[in-house]
């Protein structure tokens, strides 16, 4: 496995214990009346499990698991995936923190448009890779059936 999709998938696992022990709070201050203060977490919550942990992971197993070249740079550019993984976590953490600290709008603004150049980052890494199927001739002895 390459070394961008080990960065990956491993914070994207960092994402979902993250994201589940969260949850796991929430339901417990559901469960205990804790302080409603505990329900600011939610979105920070929601972020890590959906851009954290779900898209984070794709794009993990994207990066390994597309088509590669015939020639170098075989996996495309990958300073491009590079930019994508460290927009994608800035953006998960400016759009969830900045709700649970009672920041200025601005600050999900500006984590919603970095997750959004994350994705156009890894879209000019992964497009090229998007190619049809080959196609391949059956083997001599199968014609002669």
């Amino acid at each position: 496995m390459p070394r961008l999709s080990v960065w990956v998938v491993r914070a994207s696992f960092v994402y979902l214990v993250l994201g589940f022990t969260l949850g796991a709070l929430l339901l417990l201050a559901k469960g205990m009346m804790l302080p409603p203060v505990v329900w600011r977490l939610l979105p920070l919550h929601i972020e890590f499990l959906v851009f954290g942990w779900i898209v984070q992971l794709a794009m993990g197993i994207i990066f390994w698991i597309f088509p590669r070249f015939r020639y170098e740079p075989r996996r495309g550019n990958v300073p491009a995936a590079w930019t994508a993984f460290v927009l994608l976590n800035a953006g998960v953490w400016l759009a969830g923190i900045g709700p649970v600290v009672g920041a200025p709008a601005v600050v999900p603004l500006l984590g919603r448009l970095a997750e959004a150049g994350a994705a156009v980052a890894f879209a000019v890494h992964a497009w090229p890779r998007v190619r049809p199927a080959q196609m391949c001739e059956p083997a001599p002895d199968a014609r002669s059936k």
